[in-house]
């Protein structure tokens, strides 16, 4: 996965995110705990909110949380 990452990068002209873990666990807490959809468009989001000056690491931890405590409806 590092040589795609590298690739879809260097295609976007940006540098690589230092927190591809974060990134991953956002998404399989988003995924497992409110329904699958939900990993691509939080991490979405997380990436816009970086993009508007959001820290990468707090972003991810509030996010992370709200996922784990979502109460999806039956």
């Amino acid at each position: 996965m590092d040589d795609w990452i590298a690739a879809a990068c260097l295609d976007l002209g940006i540098s690589p995110p230092l927190s591809i873990p974060e990134i991953l666990d956002l998404a399989r807490d988003a995924a497992h705990n409110v329904e699958r959809p939900a990993a691509p468009i939080t991490t979405f989001l997380l990436g816009y909110a970086v993009g508007q000056g959001a820290d990468i690491t707090e972003a991810a931890a509030r996010l992370s949380r709200l996922a784990t405590g979502w109460a999806s409806p039956e």
